[in-house]
C-alpha cells in the first residue's frame, strides 16, 4: 500500500469531539517536505475549516514529489468552472502531481449550509465530472466546449479567461463514496474512490467493488490503474497506557458514522441496523456521551484498528492490504524519535506490493 496522509499529523477523524491538534497553516510547507524527507508516497486535505486549495498550492510550492490530492473538494457549491480552474492551477504549481478528489456531501449540508437545491447526488456527480474533463479538454486541446445537462449548460469560452495548454494535463479524478448506487457512478467516471473510514473489508469487497465494476463495463473503462484509497479507524500510541484513550476516542466516532444514514448500508452489511437504529435515536436527542456505550468490543474491532507502534503497520497491511491502493496514515511527529519512527513505519506498510489489491479491484 501507499502511504498519503492528512494533516496535522497524526490526525484522527473527529467523529463526536473536537480534534487534539488544529491545523496550522503556517506548518503546511514544514510538514509536507517532512513527509517527502521520510518517504511518505502522498499528503491529502479534507474540506472541513480550511479552503482545500489554498493548502495544496502551500504543499506543492514547498515539496518536488510528495503527490498531492483533494481528500475531498465539496463538488456541487462549486462551478465545475470553478473547480477545473483550481485543479489546473494546482497541476501546473506541482508539475503534476495533483489528483483531484471530489465528494456530494449530504442533501442537508447542501441545502442548508450551502444554499443549493438538491437534486440525486448520483447523477448530478456524474454530469459534473464530465463537464470538468469537458473544460480541461477545451484549454489543452482547444476542443469546443459544448457542455449541457440538467444541471450545467457550459459552452461560453474567451481567451482572456482561457489558461491554455499545461506540460501535465491529466488529472485523475477521485470520488468519495459509500453506496452501491455511487460506486458505480465512480466506476463510470471517476479514476479512483475515496472510501469512508466505516468501509470494513468485506464491504468494499463485497458491495462496493461489484458496483465499481458494473459502472466501469456500462462505459468501457478499464479498472487496471484505479485506485481505492481510504483513511481507516485505526487506535495507535507508543504504549499500552497512551492507547487507552486514542481507543475510547475510537468508539465515539464509530457511534458518530452509525447514527449516519448515509453511512447505513456499511453498517446494515454487518447486521448492525438496529444499532444504527438506536444511535440515530439518540444523536437526534443530542444525546452525545451516551453513544460510545453502545459500541462493544466486537464492533469496535471491527471497524478499528488498534495496536501500538510496533505492531500498527502489520496489523494495517494484515486488513487492507487486499482492497486499499492507498492508506491515510500518519503519528504525531514531536521530535527526532518521532520521524524516524514515522519513518520507518512508511517504509514497511509501503513494502506491501499494490498487486494484490489491482486484482481485487479488478475482480481477477
Amino acid at each position: 500500500m501507499r502511504l498519503e496522509t492528512l494533516l496535522p499529523l497524526g490526525k484522527v477523524d473527529p467523529g463526536l469531539r473536537a480534534p487534539e491538534i488544529s491545523l496550522d497553516l503556517g506548518s503546511i510547507g514544514r510538514d509536507a517536505r517532512l513527509l517527502e524527507e521520510v518517504g511518505y508516497h502522498g499528503m491529502v486535505v479534507e474540506e472541513t475549516k480550511d479552503d482545500p486549495f489554498v493548502i495544496m498550492a502551500l504543499a506543492a510550492q514547498a515539496t518536488t514529489k510528495l503527490h498531492l490530492g483533494t481528500s475531498v473538494a465539496i463538488a456541487f457549491p462549486r462551478s465545475p468552472t470553478i473547480t477545473a480552474m483550481s485543479a489546473w492551477t494546482i497541476q501546473k504549481l506541482s508539475r503534476g502531481r495533483f489528483t483531484l478528489g471530489l465528494g456530494t456531501q449530504v442533501k442537508a449540508h447542501i441545502e442548508r449550509r450551502y444554499g443549493l437545491p438538491w437534486s440525486p447526488a448520483g447523477p448530478w456527480m456524474r454530469e459534473y465530472v464530465a463537464a470538468v474533463r469537458a473544460i480541461w479538454d477545451s484549454w489543452q486541446n482547444g476542443t469546443p466546449l459544448d457542455v449541457k445537462g440538467p444541471h450545467y449548460n457550459i459552452n461560453l469560452t474567451v481567451p482572456l479567461f482561457n489558461p491554455g495548454p499545461i506540460e501535465h494535463p491529466d488529472i485523475p479524478i477521485h470520488v468519495a463514496a459509500v453506496n452501491s448506487v455511487m460506486c458505480r457512478i465512480a466506476g463510470e467516471v471517476a479514476d479512483g474512490i475515496r472510501v469512508h473510514p466505516v468501509c470494513t473489508p468485506s464491504y468494499i469487497e463485497q458491495v462496493m467493488l461489484p458496483a465499481v465494476r458494473t459502472g466501469a463495463e456500462r462505459t468501457g473503462r478499464s479498472l487496471e490503474h484505479s485506485q481505492m484509497c481510504m483513511k481507516p479507524l485505526v487506535a495507535t500510541a507508543a504504549t499500552e497506557e497512551e492507547l487507552v484513550p486514542k481507543v475510547r476516542d475510537t468508539r465515539a466516532r464509530i457511534s458518530f458514522y452509525a447514527s449516519t444514514p448515509q453511512y447505513r448500508a456499511a453498517f446494515d452489511h454487518l447486521g448492525l441496523g438496529d444499532l444504527a437504529d438506536r444511535l440515530k435515536l439518540l444523536s437526534r436527542a443530542q444525546r452525545w456521551e451516551e453513544m460510545p456505550q453502545h459500541i462493544n468490543d466486537e464492533v469496535l474491532e471491527t471497524f478499528v484498528t488498534i495496536g501500538t507502534y510496533d505492531t500498527i503497520a502489520a496489523k494495517l497491511t494484515e486488513r487492507f492490504g487486499k482492497t486499499i491502493t492507498d492508506c491515510e496514515f500518519s503519528i504525531a511527529v514531536k521530535d527526532e524519535a518521532d520521524r524516524e519512527r514515522l519513518r520507518s513505519l512508511a517504509v514497511s506498510i509501503q513494502s506491501e506490493s499494490l498487486d494484490r489489491a489491482r486484482r481485487t479491484i479488478s475482480g481477477t
